[in-house]
């Protein structure tokens, strides 16, 4: 066994506490830019939006599986790989999709539908997917994985803060909109703080892996953007929604693969420094990527 498979990450009862209300602050951040009626426009890109949940949840699974299997990690690393294939879009989706110019109808519809059903994909798809991952029966098994008790925190901390904003948009929308830009910045700074607390909580031992998760992490997300794209080229969806898809493939709430990864792997150090080091990554990789198709903008959608 791998050092990094028995390194742990250890949080009290108080800080679990402040990370899960911190966890369910930034969906409700999330949920103030969407309405009851972003859920109908999938009528509007019904090929689009289906496209899109087959590279979240089936194209790009396989795909971490592939690269699971051609780099081989620490088992640790590589159920962190899995997890986060299995979190939904991240929260700054649509503000890149928005940056970049491309489809934010697209983009609002499939990751309020992609965060809903989170709550039975991503257990019941990290339960699954998990299995194929080599050499990991035994940590697998370490561990009391129960898909009700991971159901439950998922609602908890994604479907009802994100149902709780969502009302308050369309009951309040003038008030809605004056909060708004405060509670996304807030939100931004929760996000960072989460990561940062999971890395620098064990920092001297994690940063001795830090350098392969460099690595294993930049391949992975690069094949989770371009999975997105050119699934969209395959299916030959306009150009801007190709675009979109790439972003709600490549960027994921690692945030709360870290909470789970906490309340479920005891804190399990190679997932945690991989759900983490994606969360910053993801990031990078998004806004350059947006910054470029910025200057190379697509007017239309033929």
């Amino acid at each position: 066994m791998h050092p990094v498979d028995t390194l742990h990450i250890h949080f009290n009862p108080n800080q679990m506490f402040i990370l899960n209300m911190a966890m369910a602050f930034l969906m409700f951040s999330v949920a103030l830019d969407v309405l009851p009626g972003d859920f109908r426009k999938v009528v509007e890109f019904p090929k689009s939006v289906g496209v899109g949940i087959l590279a979240q949840y089936l194209v790009f699974p396989l795909f971490t599986l592939s690269i699971i299997y051609l780099f081989q990690p620490p088992v640790s690393m590589a159920l962190g790989m899995i997890l986060v294939s299995m979190c939904p879009s991240g929260n700054m989706t649509n503000f890149l999709v928005h940056f970049a110019r491309a489809n934010v109808a697209l983009s609002v519809t499939l990751n309020a539908i992609i965060i809903l059903s989170a709550t039975v994909v991503t257990p019941a798809g990290f339960l699954f997917w998990s299995k194929f991952v080599p050499e990991s029966e035994s940590l697998r098994k370490s561990f009391e994985l129960n898909f009700a008790d991971m159901a439950l925190i998922i609602v908890r901390l994604i479907v009802a803060p994100l149902l709780s904003g969502m009302f308050l948009n369309a009951m309040f929308p003038n008030i809605v909109a004056r909060i708004r830009p405060l509670v996304q910045r807030i939100s931004l700074l929760i996000f960072f703080a989460i990561l940062a607390i999971a890395l620098l909580s064990n920092f001297d031992n994690l940063v001795n892996y830090i350098g392969f998760a460099f690595m294993i992490v930049a391949v992975h997300n690069a094949v989770a953007l371009s999975t997105g794209y050119f699934l969209g080229g395959v299916f030959k969806l306009p150009e801007l929604d190709r675009r979109t898809l790439a972003f709600e493939a490549g960027v994921h709430n690692t945030a709360l693969g870290l909470l789970l990864i906490f309340r479920f792997f005891d804190g399990l150090g190679g997932m945690a420094l991989v759900a983490a080091w994606w969360g910053i990554w993801d990031l990078v990789t998004g806004v350059g990527l947006a910054t470029w198709w910025r200057r190379k903008a697509v007017f239309s959608f033929s």
